[in-house]
């Protein structure tokens, strides 16, 4: 049998108790009593009470308000841009109308209105050529026709207006069809003053009367050669 020559009384390090780590002798440190080590104090902390959770509440949508916008340019250029928007707008599920008081040329007229996306109505009067001159004075005069085809296509968007059945609505070259006669100012004012608070309007077009321009909530002038 191998005898053991471990001291009982050393630890297993081999560092007899009490000793540091030559030897010596441990230190307590300045002013601290030998023996076992002071425990720092310890705040006492008073128990909270339990917090109860809030109830969720939801927060309601801001209610969507349509605005009036004008595009107008002193050359005709405004339409397209705002055709992309209204084309996309119906890609999204939006009722767009889109009304074109003074361009003809396919003979189309509320029978032939066209249909893009299944939601946007694309809508010209029923004339053989675009309208460039005023309307003629005379109920039975030359432009009788193309006056009774520009009043078509106001009355269905006047009532598309102010039913709210759409959420979208273009109309080009509506200060222009004033300007020369085709469509009374004060009506087309006072119809566009009662649009219901979700549709978005816009007019675009090369003119614009100022009192129009005095209603929109936002004016975008394209400009060229500047």
């Amino acid at each position: 049998m191998t005898a053991s020559l471990l001291n009982p009384s050393m630890p297993t390090g081999g560092v007899p108790s009490g000793a540091g780590p030559a030897g010596g002798p441990r230190s307590h440190g300045p002013g601290r009593p030998h023996g076992a080590a002071a425990a720092a104090p310890v705040a006492a902390v008073a128990p909270t009470a339990p917090v109860a959770p809030r109830p969720l509440a939801l927060v309601p949508p801001a209610q969507t308000e349509g605005l009036l916008q004008v595009h107008t340019a002193p050359f005709r250029g405004s339409f397209s841009g705002v055709f992309s928007q209204a084309l996309r707008s119906a890609g999204l599920g939006s009722r767009v109308l889109i009304s074109q008081f003074l361009k003809g040329g396919v003979d189309q007229g509320l029978e032939r209105s066209l249909w893009l996306c299944g939601r946007l109505q694309w809508l010209r009067p029923a004339m053989p050529a675009c309208l460039t001159e005023p309307a003629d004075a005379e109920p039975e005069g030359p432009g009788a026709q193309e006056q009774e085809a520009v009043l078509e296509v106001w009355g269905y968007t006047q009532r598309q207006l102010l039913d709210g059945a759409v959420d979208l609505m273009v109309l080009d070259e509506l200060g222009l069809a004033i300007a020369l006669g085709y469509l009374p100012a004060a009506e087309v004012e006072a119809t566009l003053e009662q649009r219901p608070a979700h549709l978005d309007v816009i007019l675009t077009g090369p003119s614009m009367p100022p009192a129009l321009l005095a209603m929109a909530d936002q004016v975008t002038q394209l400009r060229r050669n500047c």
